[in-house]
């Protein structure tokens, strides 16, 4: 039976998956995501400081002075998180245009001037207005970018260009073949603008707002990134790895951090619970499938074999690389783990999403880096809660894969008894042999 669902899965799903992960958009999208996590630990670490006269209380010097330098310190949110979908843009034009093997400055700054195009706003005085460039503009970015790349391609495809004598440096003549392409991209950009504010009254971030708002609204709820979780491991299980929903969720959770970071600076309640900071923390508390569940039982465990993995596993664990116990056990495509990995992980990785929905945990507002369990997850938020919630994964981690596990080792010390006593006999016929020498001799 298991054979069989494993045919299919390699049969049909791992070609998908393995072309959704190589299609050159997506991919873009998916190296931009992972290039905006400096921006995003930068917005988050610095919004959160605002917040300590809050905590320390007002009168001493650390607020005072977090008070009075509050305009300088509001500035890198501003300019990180503020200008998230402007990054976004340009980090994916520059990684199609590689792959695409184009101008990638060129590529870059044609991208970059569409995007403008479909979000600039500007008040009654003429000033700039800014909210379409942070987390709103996000998803135009990456329609924009993906647009505009293309265009830019098809124009150097169909020789659209103006072609500078021999020996002109390569700078001034690349500048100069860019200019048909640029007048073709910014007046397409220009017709679209106008399209949207004839057809619906806004510019396209608007829209999309609209548009994507079941889909983005979808992932406050837990049981549907349970659904997720559960894909992921699904897919992992056969050796597919879950990056490749990146393209998909990954905008989402940086839509979802960046505006509880403007609640929180607001005042106002936090509403998002999906981060890339809680997955991390969480769903990935010490590896997809939460893994420490063997890693335990393997040092417990009679066998000396799993003994010995479950020492190399232990510490590359603690920080959620769970690659050593993934494929030393083994659990990828191993029959006797497939339930309470697949199930097991989704369910316990997904609980502390509950517990943040239902009001047990604080939601996110923080993307912490690689630190360690326990600390990765109090840095989402700060609540030491978040620890109790991940030892209660730790414990229910090792009850879901020990009764699995036991039917692995049971194998296992078969296997090295077996071993044991066919080296005892060599070993009494080798005595054998050298008496019987004695004897000749």
């Amino acid at each position: 039976m298991f054979e069989k669902f494993e045919r299919i899965m390699n049969k049909y799903l791992t070609p998908v998956a393995n072309k959704i992960d190589s299609q050159p958009h997506l991919n873009s999208v998916k190296r931009a995501m992972v290039a905006m996590i400096p921006f995003l630990l930068l917005g988050s670490f610095f919004a959160i400081i605002p917040a300590i006269p809050g905590m320390l209380g007002k009168g001493n010097a650390i607020s005072n002075w977090v008070e009075a330098n509050s305009e300088i310190l509001n500035l890198p949110v501003t300019l990180s998180l503020g200008f998230i979908g402007l990054y976004v843009t340009i980090a994916i034009a520059y990684f199609l245009a590689e792959k695409r093997k184009l101008y990638v400055p060129g590529a870059i700054l044609l991208t970059s001037i569409s995007f403008l195009l479909l979000t600039i706003q500007f008040d009654k005085n003429g000033l700039v207005i800014i909210k379409n460039f942070g987390t709103k503009g996000m998803f135009t970015g990456i329609f924009v970018a993906i647009i505009a790349v293309e265009l830019y391609r098809f124009c150097t495809n169909k020789k659209l260009t103006i072609k500078m004598p021999e020996g002109v440096p390569d700078f001034v003549s690349s500048s100069f073949e860019l200019i048909p392409s640029t007048l073709i991209v910014v007046g397409t950009f220009i017709i679209l603008r106008m399209v949207f504010l004839k057809t619906t009254g806004g510019l396209l971030p608007d829209l999309l707002t609209r548009m994507l708002s079941p889909l983005v609204g979808s992932m406050d709820n837990p049981y549907a990134i349970l659904f997720l979780h559960f894909m992921k491991m699904l897919i992992f299980f056969f050796g597919i790895h879950p990056s490749v929903f990146g393209p998909i969720v990954g905008p989402i959770a940086v839509k979802f951090l960046g505006e509880n970071i403007e609640a929180m600076k607001a005042g106002q309640p936090l509403t998002h619970i999906f981060t890339n900071g809680t997955s991390s923390a969480f769903f990935g508390f010490t590896g997809a499938g939460i893994t420490i569940g063997v890693v335990i039982c393997c040092l417990l465990s009679k066998s000396k074999r799993y003994r010995k993995i479950g020492q190399i596993s232990l510490f590359p664990s603690l920080f959620g690389i769970n690659e050593p116990i993934l494929f030393g056990a083994p659990i990828i495509l191993n029959p006797i783990f497939f339930i309470p990995f697949v199930f097991g992980g989704a369910i316990v990785g997904t609980l502390p999403f509950f517990l943040m929905k239902y009001g047990f945990l604080s939601k996110p507002i923080f993307d912490p880096p690689y630190v360690g369990v326990f600390l990765e997850g109090f840095l989402t938020n700060f609540d030491y809660r978040n620890i109790i919630a991940q030892v209660i994964q730790l414990i229910l981690a090792v009850a879901m894969y020990y009764p699995f596990f036991k039917i692995l080792e049971k194998q296992e010390l078969r296997k090295e008894n077996e071993k044991q006593k066919s080296n005892e006999i060599f070993s009494k016929e080798d005595e054998d042999i050298l008496d019987d020498l004695d004897l000749d001799f």
